[in-house]
């Protein structure tokens, strides 16, 4: 599921150029330190296997508040993508039931976020080493400062941020479609593929959205595409991709061609699917 050296230097070098918890929502806040319990061998433990679950009756009201700030769920997690700091939480809540009503267990690949719908799969990357979980967001959280996601003891153990408290990652939502796939291919020790686009710009007018398709269009590149899905707070934003890139050689070709026409603010981003012969 890596990306090898050379998409990891494309994706660094662009970027630069550019729960609620059900029965107590405010604990994971206001309680003393977690700790990590027994010691495990992160790398033994199974990354979560995506299927396609209802939504839980219980962690997926329209809003919730949290020290005076309200959180809205949003409808789909289609489409969702985010880069930010994760952090951890462990032994003082293992056992204890999670925003989507089940019990929080340390040892198993899950995550708490504070808008996805419940429960939502989710491919985890730490952005300094590549490494890449896949986790079930089950619960709510984390409501300190900039963080995006909190992870269980053996998710931040697996994917290398345990040791330091917290990491910055992207999160990218898995679709029922691509979680019914790599469900399958899993088990199977399928291999996954990494498929690479550059972003143009996130427009919240479609009309805008179009006009920068044009503009690539209008200097000889086809394969252009509008994706459009909803932000955590439920608006709606549409996304002008190029793509898929078949290698770094292209990525940069293709970002100079788009410099030059005037289009400075790409970036890379990938999306996963299973190999299919």
């Amino acid at each position: 599921m890596k990306l090898n050296t050379a998409w990891l230097l494309i994706l660094t070098l662009t970027s630069i150029i550019l729960g609620i918890n059900a029965c107590s929502p405010t604990s994971k806040l206001t309680s003393s330190a977690d700790s990590a319990g027994k010691p495990i061998d992160a790398s033994a433990i199974p990354d979560a296997i995506p299927k396609v679950e209802a939504r839980s009756k219980y962690g997926n009201p329209k809003s919730y508040v949290v020290f005076g700030k309200r959180y809205y769920v949003m409808n789909s997690s289609q489409g969702y993508v985010e880069q930010g700091t994760a952090s951890w939480y462990g032994a003082k809540f293992h056992g204890r039931r999670t925003s989507s009503g089940e019990p929080f267990n340390m040892y198993e690949i899950t995550a708490a976020h504070k808008s996805l719908p419940l429960p939502t799969y989710v491919e985890i990357t730490h952005l300094a080493t590549g490494k890449k979980i896949i986790a079930k967001v089950n619960d709510r959280g984390p409501f300190h400062g900039d963080r995006i996601i909190d992870l269980s003891y053996a998710a931040a153990a697996k994917l290398g941020v345990f040791s330091k408290g917290t990491g910055k990652v992207e999160v990218r939502a898995l679709s029922p479609a691509i979680s019914k796939k790599i469900a399958k291919s899993l088990p199977k020790n399928e291999p996954l593929e990494e498929q690479v686009f550059i972003q143009l710009g996130a427009f919240k007018e479609k009309e805008n959205a179009v006009m920068m398709q044009k503009k690539a269009q209008s200097i000889g590149i086809k394969t252009t595409a509008i994706y459009t899905s909803k932000t955590q707070a439920g608006s709606v934003l549409h996304r002008v991709r190029i793509g898929p890139i078949a290698n770094p050689s292209q990525a940069l070709k293709m970002i100079s061609r788009l410099k030059a026409a005037g289009i400075h603010q790409t970036r890379t981003v990938t999306e996963t699917k299973p190999l299919i012969s």
